[in-house]
């Protein structure tokens, strides 16, 4: 309400009320000023207030365009002009502008953020070398930018130079700052900390992350829910019937029957505003909209309003396992050393021969003896069998050392395994984990395991999609003892593993026949044709990745799988609020246009009943901005 109370329109617009509201007041005890008082008094104000409607409303009846909105309210003011009701006319013009003012504003708010974004965003940027700033759109891929403390980035880039801290919520939606290395990714519309960097641009202006999602969320307008589009159908045919309903309302008692004109002619006007539209039509893009611009403060963002109704009726949700269940990065889980060796001499000669290789689990053994503090050995004549293992002399034991799996060893060796180790490697592959054996004088020495390490989220969130009582299915390229370890430990009872792309979309199409709506999470790369076919598709690690923006129907951009279980239940709230929107609105006008067509109504309680009704169910929509 504080934006609102900064909106001089909208304070126009109750001060306006508040003048007028004590002559409707008298009016009822039939209490007036003189008519050469009041009528230019209500003239100025209906027109001052009004003037776009009435402008509106005759064109559509010069188009004889009988669908518009503003030609009901027009009809209705200057019939109750004519009827000398200049109170009523007068509310009428208020309450209705009140309601669209309200109508704009709730589309607004969850767009104002980026709005306000686009215009704190820097135009220019300097360049390396040179002393002048440089329009942002003159600027070319690869030419490095100069970042000083507490300026915007206006490019999306790496870090060439320097280290900072970056405020990314505007991007992320997460409140905590990153810190910023050398080879560090950094996003346009970003702030920088209190550090120096230089940046690489890796996008040009139009294509940088903060373009598309400001792109996106505009045209999310444009993807219009289904209950939209039959609100929309529904008043393009209902307010053209109505309005000959209103015509006959006068027309048949008046010539038919010889009753009074005016008394059918307040009925046919009240009639004309408890019939109009405007309430269904509003609802739901007000709604939506509110809840779409909540979800992008949390670093969600949903392509269209279709979308956050589809995640209110999801019933499963398919989920890739290896960069979204899982962090994507082998890391060293467990060692077991034998025959009287040490783990520090394990992972020494371990790092050492590893040292040699850029393979990710070589990488993942050399972090795991760097963080432990252990100086890595030195090798020679070092040699590789693609995909078995690797051998080498380590020159500070002065022996040679094997390291690989279990075929290699024993081939490699002659040594013959002991059941203990085949058990122990035998135990650790059903956890789905990679085993790595290690071995000198013809003795093993020790097994490393490698595993690709659970998100800490995880387990919250197959959790609240339960008690969501959705169905959750692991669906991944990797090997079934892997994927039945991951699910074993979150609590995933379906699991399909080993599939290539083309089968993970066999399998979503399963899912859709058994439970109609279905998601799918996936990285947003290889899982595409899967998200395509999903009812709803979402991506993982959305920021910085055109891929993931553009093949999916919402995408976190921040990473956060607890974001998902919050989607499901706006999309639920949304739904819900659109359904008691309309159908509430619905029941209220039929009840109050039965009134006016046995005579029982009057304008005052159909000004009470529309214009109240619209905008009840706008705030009732804008509530969905602060939906946590």
């Amino acid at each position: 309400m504080k934006e609102l109370s900064k909106n001089k329109k909208f304070i126009w617009l109750l001060i306006s009320l508040i003048i007028v509201l004590p002559f409707l007041v008298l009016s009822y005890f039939d209490k007036h000023l003189s008519i050469w008082i009041e009528l230019p008094l209500f003239l100025i104000i209906a027109g001052a207030i009004g003037w776009k409607i009435f402008y509106s409303g005759l064109k559509s009846l010069a188009r004889l365009k009988f669908s518009n909105i503003n030609l009901l309210m027009t009809i209705a003011v200057i019939g109750a002009f004519y009827l000398r009701q200049f109170e009523e006319a007068v509310i009428i013009v208020i309450l209705f502008s009140i309601s669209e003012n309200l109508e704009e504003f709730g589309i607004k708010r969850s767009q104002n953020s980026l709005k306000s974004l686009v215009e704190k965003s820097p135009k220019t940027a300097t360049i390396k070398g040179r002393n002048k700033n440089i329009p942002i759109e003159d600027i070319k891929i690869d030419e490095v930018i100069i970042i000083k403390p507490g300026d915007i980035i206006p490019m999306d880039g790496i870090v060439s130079f320097g280290n900072s801290i970056v405020d990314e919520s505007t991007i992320t939606g997460e409140p905590v700052p990153k810190s910023k290395f050398i080879s560090s990714p950094v996003y346009a519309g970003t702030q920088n900390g209190n550090g120096y960097l230089e940046i690489k641009v890796t996008k040009k202006a139009q294509d940088n992350t903060l373009s598309k999602i400001i792109e996106l969320t505009y045209k999310a307008a444009e993807k219009k829910s289904s209950s939209q589009k039959f609100i929309e159908k529904f008043a393009k045919f209902y307010t053209p019937i109505v309005f000959g309903v209103a015509i006959l309302l006068v027309l048949v008692p008046v010539f038919i029957f010889k009753q009074s004109f005016n008394n059918w002619f307040t009925q046919s006007l009240t009639l004309l505003i408890i019939s109009c539209p405007c309430a269904l039509v509003i609802s739901t893009p007000v709604t939506v909209f509110s809840a779409i611009g909540n979800a992008t403060k949390k670093g969600v963002l949903v392509k269209g309003g279709k979308y956050l109704e589809e995640m209110g009726r999801i019933k499963a949700i398919a989920l890739d396992k290896t960069k979204t269940l899982t962090k994507g990065e082998p890391v060293v889980s467990d060692i077991i050393t034998f025959n009287g060796f040490s783990r520090k001499d394990v992972l020494a000669c371990a790092a050492g021969l590893e040292s040699f290789s850029e393979h990710p689990i070589a990488k993942s053994i050399i972090n795991k003896a760097t963080q432990e503090g252990i100086d890595i050995h030195k090798f020679s004549d070092f040699k590789a069998v693609t995909g078995e293992g690797v051998t080498g002399i380590c020159t500070v034991c002065n022996h040679i050392d094997f390291l690989g799996n279990l075929n290699f060893i024993t081939e490699q060796t002659g040594i013959k395994i002991n059941k203990e180790i085949i058990n122990k490697v035998n135990e650790f592959e059903k956890q789905g984990k990679t085993t790595i054996l290690m071995s000198e004088n013809h003795a093993v020495t020790g097994i490393i395991t490698i595993t690709d390490e659970i998100r800490k989220e995880s387990k919250q969130l197959i959790k609240s999609i339960k008690n969501l009582e959705i169905i959750p299915v692991i669906l991944t390229g990797d090997n079934k003892a892997s994927a039945e370890f991951i699910a074993n430990n979150l609590g995933i009872e379906k699991v399909k593993a080993g599939l290539l792309p083309q089968d993970k979309v066999k399998e979503i199409d399963d899912l859709k026949k058994e439970y109609n709506y279905v998601a799918m999470l996936g990285d947003g790369v290889n899982d595409a044709p899967a998200l395509a076919t999903a009812s709803v598709g979402i991506s993982m690690g959305a920021v910085g990745s055109d891929v993931a923006i553009e093949n999916s129907d919402i995408a976190l951009m921040n990473d956060n799988l607890l974001n998902i279980p919050f989607i499901i239940r706006l999309g639920k709230k949304s739904s819900n609020v659109i359904r008691f929107n309309i159908f509430g609105a619905i029941i209220i006008k039929l009840i109050f246009m039965v009134l006016a067509l046995i005579g029982l109504s009057n304008l005052s309680l159909a000004i009470v009943a529309d214009v109240g009704l619209t905008i009840f169910v706008v705030i009732n929509g804008l509530r969905l901005f602060k939906f946590k």
